[in-house]
């Protein structure tokens, strides 16, 4: 029969047991949590926190030849609701594609087509140029798609030929529809800025590497002007994601909605 000491001693051993499983798993929790952090900071640092414009070139390279390149107008702005991103983005040139268009409503993308009229859904993965995928061109906040994990201080190059001391981080997607299945990302110790990602497909096969570069003074923040993107195959099919022309931008909310995609006219 058991007494009330022979309580009290299983109470107090469940506690101790309790207490110290606590103390194994704060660590972790806080280790998340700054990974997360980590993660929103370098956002804060590729996408303004108001709704913007600006101008990406795509530019395509084999074998160190241009072969390709395309001109997109991108507007941006958070939804109020999810945090994250919605994105019109209008084809400004090559003159075969003038003024189609891709919106990032969510996480579904769709593309217009003022030729034919049609508005049709489309993948994320999709290629749109080069090694720049649909999803790539249109504005994302990697801290509300991807749940980050600290792995650790490594020194690395950058896409300058810098020596960098870097927090890197392991993304894995929360969701089925996002462009990758899991990032590997490296941020500036000193500064949270990204400076190199690799990203994988769901099979776990690398399928690029990209350099963040060229930080530059825009809407109040040193932001990355150049993205340098690597076929993990062909390390000779190189894509450059330029940015330019950052403003301020009112977007109405109409110009949001899949249904206004063929009375869009661009300012």
């Amino acid at each position: 029969m058991r007494t009330q000491y022979d309580v009290d001693i299983g109470m107090s051993l469940w506690m101790r047991g309790m207490l110290m499983a606590a103390a194994l798993l704060l660590p972790l929790l806080a280790s998340a949590g700054d990974a997360q952090q980590l993660l929103a900071a370098s956002d804060s640092i590729r996408n303004p926190d108001k709704p913007f414009s600006l101008t990406l070139t795509l530019l395509e390279y084999r074998g160190g030849a241009k072969s390709d390149s395309s001109i997109l107008n991108v507007y941006s702005k958070t939804d109020s609701r999810s945090g994250q991103y919605r994105s019109l983005v209008r084809f400004a040139g090559p003159p075969r594609d003038l003024n189609k268009l891709m919106l990032k409503a969510g996480n579904e993308l769709f593309f217009h087509d003022p030729a034919s009229g049609a508005t049709t859904r489309i993948s994320p993965q999709q290629r749109l140029l080069g090694q720049a995928a649909n999803g790539d061109v249109v504005t994302v906040n990697f801290s509300r798609d991807y749940r980050a994990s600290l792995v650790g201080q490594e020194a690395i190059v950058d896409g300058e030929r810098n020596h960098r001391t870097t927090q890197k981080l392991l993304l894995n997607a929360v969701s089925p529809d996002v462009t990758y299945h899991r990032i590997e990302l490296w941020i500036d110790a000193a500064n949270q800025r990204p400076i190199k990602t690799k990203y994988y497909a769901e099979s776990g096969r690398l399928l690029k590497t990209a350099y963040y570069r060229h930080y530059r003074p825009h809407l109040g923040v040193h932001r990355p002007t150049e993205m340098v993107i690597i076929d993990a195959l062909d390390p000779n099919w190189v894509t450059i994601m330029r940015y330019s022309d950052y403003a301020w931008q009112d977007i109405p909310d109409a110009w949001l909605q899949p249904d206004y995609l063929p009375r869009f006219r661009p300012k």
